[in-house]
């Protein structure tokens, strides 16, 4: 479904949310006056029933067709319902057609611009969502707007001029004027979908937490302010911790359509977890923590150049992979997930994440706790070393804690253990780069054969594509939000207690995780 179509004749087996036809019309005589709108009504009909004709493309219509000698390619775009008329051209143009599928993200923005007769990325571009001026978290933006609409108004062309821009750098990389284009597929959480409509998003902060609207559907470029001539397909939200940007990741991953019980975990400071089958689907929600993106730990930073995003010990001798090549201004998420399991599986800390002094001449005292030096002054950006503090451990273990008792909290409601897991698949940025065996060392993932853990990035992106791609999964979509139970992690009332045995390296039960124990006996042997 996502090979692409090339020459006239595939082109009738076209699955892609939009399509373009070449279509020859009679002109009108004294025999035959229908309308021009009619004319081309009738001549689409028989392909596509009864589509819609907006008011502004009615306008072109004359002297349009007149010009072309009623030689004209048509562009649609299907809604789910009909085909929705986006585009008019004189002559065969039909070789020129190209879609959007974008991540509409809290910190950045990623879009693609896609060859939709050949289903190749054309290209991609991403930067920072200018929201991120306003407000670096999504509970700060609905603060920032609460009561204040010229607030919200400010958000809501941030949002849209980031969006602009993104099309703007397209254009220049590709050389296709992207604003032509008759779709655009766009996944972002329920805040971020919010924010982009115009809408308020204190409703999703404050109980009963019901969303303004969790089906936007279909909108015009224009009635967004974006700088587009077609559709725009905002995916649905199921909750206001569920949003499009997770339903879009079940679509990539084929959760919905698996026959053996899949996991799909977007871990970040919030964690969004769904679990299920072609049966059935439950999802739920709830907060991990900052520390998994490198938020809370004192030396801690986000992915980007400086940062340590890989690191092994053995014995007092630490290699440090750092982005970009620099020397090390601070440690990620991923190296951060290192640093804890190799720290472990050394012996130089235990099972509680405590510090044992005697094992290492880089645990010193700082202050009142102790630290682990990972990096020397010589290896680091400043000239100053680079700290692991106990404190950033147990903050780090809290953090690892909320994260596996989701896993384990949904596989009891539907009666599942982890042997009963097909496959594993684990989105975001921090899932991306973390090592397997390393999340399954300290208790973040649970203790799977490595081949059932699929890192999938970003599966908001990913889903966005399949669907502009593949037009079949607009009933899937609708499937998922119907099958999909969903339950507020935040709301259970023993959640928290549920943790206190996941705060343990692995995990206080180590029957749970084989495969760690071995690791380390092997280490220490």
């Amino acid at each position: 479904m996502y090979t692409g179509y090339g020459g006239w004749e595939e082109q009738d087996n076209m699955e892609s949310l939009s399509e373009k036809i070449y279509i020859e019309l009679e002109p009108p005589t004294e025999e035959d006056a229908r309308s021009d709108q009619r004319r081309l009504l009738d001549g689409l009909k028989e392909r596509y029933g009864e589509v819609e004709l907006p008011l502004p493309l009615l306008r072109q219509l004359y002297p349009l067709c007149r010009k072309a000698e009623w030689h004209l390619t048509v562009t649609l775009v299907w809604d789910g319902t009909r085909w929705q008329v986006t585009g008019l051209e004189p002559g065969d143009t039909t070789a020129w057609h190209y879609g959007l599928a974008a991540d509409l993200g809290s910190t950045s923005v990623t879009m693609e611009l896609v060859d939709l007769n050949s289903g190749t990325v054309v290209a991609k571009e991403s930067m920072y969502n200018r929201q991120t001026a306003l407000g670096s978290d999504v509970l700060t933006r609905i603060f920032y707007a609460k009561d204040q609409p010229e607030h919200l108004e400010e958000l809501r062309l941030a949002a849209v001029e980031t969006i602009n821009e993104l099309m703007d750098h397209l254009s220049e990389a590709s050389g296709v004027d992207v604003s032509r284009c008759p779709v655009l597929v766009l996944a972002g959480n329920t805040v971020m979908t919010h924010f982009l409509l115009g809408l308020d998003g204190f409703p999703l902060f404050l109980s009963p937490y019901a969303p303004v609207a969790a089906e936007p559907g279909f909108q015009t470029g224009a009635a967004l302010g974006l700088h587009l001539d077609g559709l725009v397909y905002l995916y649905p939200s199921r909750a206001n911790y569920m949003g499009g940007d997770i339903i879009s990741g079940v679509v990539a991953t084929g959760i919905a359509q698996s026959e053996g019980i899949r996991l799909f975990f977007d871990i970040g400071t919030n964690g969004e977890l769904v679990a299920g089958c072609r049966d059935f689907l439950l999802a739920g929600a709830g907060a991990a923590g900052p520390a998994l993106e490198g938020g809370v730990i004192r030396t801690g930073m986000c992915a980007g150049p400086g940062a340590v995003e890989q690191v092994d010990i053995r014995g007092e001798q630490v290699t440090l992979r750092v982005i970009g090549g620099e020397k090390a201004r601070g440690i990620c998420g991923s190296g951060i997930v290192d640093l804890l399991a190799e720290l472990f599986l050394e012996g130089i800390i235990d099972f509680r994440g405590t510090f044992q002094p005697e094992k290492s001449r880089r645990v010193v005292q700082a202050g009142d706790e102790l630290a682990y030096c990972y990096a020397e002054g010589s290896e680091t950006a400043d000239g100053q070393p680079l700290l692991f503090y106990q404190s950033d451990i147990q903050e780090f273990l809290a953090t690892k804690a909320a994260a596996y008792t989701m896993v384990e909290y949904m596989l009891k409601a539907i009666g599942m253990s982890f042997d009963d897991v097909e496959k594993f698949y684990v989105a975001g940025a921090f899932g991306t780069y973390i090592r397997t065996a390393s999340a399954v060392t300290i208790g973040l993932y649970p203790d799977l054969p490595e081949e059932k853990v699929a890192c999938v990035g970003n599966s908001s992106l990913e889903g966005a594509r399949a669907l502009l791609l593949d037009r079949r999964h607009l009933p899937e979509v609708n499937g998922i939000l119907e099958k999909m139970d969903y339950i507020q992690y935040g709301a259970i009332p023993d959640f928290v207690d549920s943790m206190s045995a996941a705060r343990a390296i692995p995990h206080l039960d180590t029957a749970r995780y084989p495969s760690v124990m071995k690791w380390k006996a092997q280490r220490q042997s």
